[in-house]
């Protein structure tokens, strides 16, 4: 493994610890009776409190220094003073543990009293600290200039979402995301419980991947010999359920797509899915806007947010517009009664990419989704689709080829789907074999299966009921104002990390890092003349250490700079 001089210098640091027979990674518990949000809301003079937590930052002067100490709930600053710490003739705890042998990132527990400095900062005063935790890399460490320009921030996004425990350590704002995320899932919970309605857990590998048009990722099972797929969707698992008797079911499930990623999809998300007996679509509309709006208060503290440019309003009731509606205003074109070619010209007459796998269902879809999503940025209910593209939602009561089905739009894109559920299991099977022609025809969305279990759970009898789905991590993306489901989700599908080149350091590359170990950016030029190399092996010691990452050189104004990575 390649170490950073840094790396190096900690490890140094680690091993001295060692020799004075500190143990820099103790078991024993370590018993915490204060935060640092505690601390400041019930704040008292002289108030002993014990604390842990991560070094930040620190300012050394002589036998004092101030730092930071950073906890779960927030930063405090703490006093080190040597006499405090060492009362008695030995001094080494302060003079030698905590000036030389700490580093930012060390975790550390504290015990002290509270006290207010001169200008009015809340701090612990430190009588006695304990290392919990010897941090052998380096943080990154953001620096403000003078015109509160930040550099050296921890902002790449791919390298924060591959080190998220090191983008949630430095970065305090992205923590609160993921607060709103379970606040978020909590409120839902909470809402379903006091209807009534029943939580439950259903499996992830399936015989048979059914309930939604996606392709699946497949693994086998050695003991049965048989294979399985990770679910796509949770749908027919609390549909048998309904119909074994429960009259409200729901399940936040983790779903996995072998398809495309952007910044609204991930392989690997996270729906909510509840069915309610009893029910129709008209009254899950109902539901659904009561549901987002108690959501978005409990998470935000309003029922409004805001996403990009566009303020959000989630107070019910929202709008209702059909699918034809829609595609009749924002294109011209009525669909209604139109041909499987029909629509083929028509998509492609208007510039949208299609081609001869397609079905009448998922041209339609693709026509909608082109021209008519975007348009619809506060919270709309889109409804009565076209039968062919809901397999699994009972057809219109009193329209003619169309189904009782709805996804609610915000901000251009779809959130939530519902339907009032399929209950006849002779039209459900019609509907599975079309699924399987448009499969066959080179659909690789479509259903490729038959789920005979689930009609014969049909032909037990599945009362009236009505379902909804919601992309949790979509709707997160809407209340914390995200563009990126990567920002949602603590650790997104990422390519492989690409492995560092291992560097083989001679004199002269370490002879130049001997001279950067203070960690402080120095002039380039006057590094060269202290390392008394020739130009060449200056030049080739120097680029050995850029390439590899060790080093980094820029130019601010008219100097160069050179300093440790």
């Amino acid at each position: 493994m390649q170490l950073s001089e840094q790396e190096i210098i900690r490890r140094e640091k680690l091993n001295k610890l060692v020799e004075m027979g500190i143990n820099a990674f103790p078991a024993e518990e370590y018993t915490v009776t204060d935060t640092t949000e505690s601390i400041k809301q019930d704040f008292a003079e002289s108030k002993q409190v014990k604390i842990a937590g991560r070094l930040m930052s620190r300012r050394i002067q002589g036998k004092a220094s101030f730092a930071e100490l950073q906890d779960s709930t927030g930063r405090i600053q703490v006093y080190f003073n040597r006499d405090e710490i060492c009362t008695g003739e030995d001094k080494t705890l302060y003079n030698d543990v905590y000036k030389h042998l700490l580093d930012i990132g060390d975790i550390i527990g504290i015990e002290g009293e509270l006290f207010t400095t001169q200008v009015g900062e809340k701090t612990v005063l430190v009588k006695n600290f304990t290392l919990l935790t010897k941090a052998l890399r380096p943080l990154p460490q953001a620096k403000t200039d003078e015109n509160g320009v930040v550099h050296d921030g921890f902002t790449d996004p791919e390298l924060r979402y591959r080190q998220r425990y090191v983008d949630l350590t430095v970065n305090p704002n992205v923590k609160e995301i993921f607060v709103k995320r379970t606040k978020l899932f909590n409120a839902m919970r909470t809402f379903f419980n006091e209807a009534g309605y029943f939580e439950v857990e259903t499996p992830i590998l399936q015989s048979i991947p059914g309930g939604a048009a996606a392709r699946p990722f497949i693994t086998h099972h050695n003991a049965l010999d048989i294979p399985l797929y990770l679910r796509i969707a949770n749908e027919l698992y609390l549909k048998r359920l309904i119909v074994g008797g429960f009259d409200g079911v729901y399940e936040f499930s983790k779903n996995f797509r072998n398809e495309g990623m952007d910044r609204t999809h991930n392989p690997e998300f996270t729906a909510m899915e509840i069915y309610v007996a009893y029910k129709d679509y008209n009254w899950m509309m109902d539901f659904t806007e009561k549901l987002l709006e108690f959501c978005a208060t409990s998470v935000n503290g309003s029922a409004e947010s805001t996403f990009g440019e566009h303020k959000i309003s989630w107070k019910a009731p929202y709008p209702r517009v059909s699918m034809t509606e829609a595609i009749l205003k924002y294109t011209g074109f009525d669909i209604t009664g139109k041909s499987e070619q029909e629509l083929f010209d028509f998509a492609k007459s208007i510039g949208i990419d299609v081609n001869e796998t397609m079905g009448k269902g998922k041209l339609i879809d693709e026509i909608f989704g082109e021209k008519c999503e975007g348009n619809f940025i506060q919270p709309t209910f889109i409804t009565d689709y076209p039968i062919e593209m809901s397999p699994l939602t009972k057809k219109h009561r009193s329209k003619e080829g169309l189904t009782e089905r709805f996804e609610l739009m915000v901000c251009g894109k779809e959130i939530a789907n519902a339907y009032s559920e399929l209950n006849d299991p002779i039209d459900q099977r019609e509907r599975f074999e079309e699924q399987l022609k448009l499969a066959e025809k080179g659909d690789d969305e479509a259903g490729q299966f038959i789920d005979e279990d689930f009609l014969r759970a049909l032909e037990y009898g599945m009362p009236p009921t009505s379902g909804l789905g919601i992309g949790m991590d979509r709707l997160i993306m809407f209340l914390t104002n995200n563009p990126s489901i990567q920002e949602v989700l603590f650790f997104p599908q990422m390519k492989p990390e690409k492995t560092a080149p291992q560097i083989e350091l001679g004199e002269d590359e370490h002879l130049i890092l001997d001279i950067l170990k203070s960690g402080e950016q120095i002039a380039l030029a006057e590094v060269k003349t202290l390392s008394k190399l020739s130009g060449k092996k200056w030049d080739k010691a120097s680029k050995t250490l850029t390439k590899g990452g060790l080093v980094k050189v820029e130019k601010i104004d008219e100097n160069v700079w050179i300093k440790l990575v």
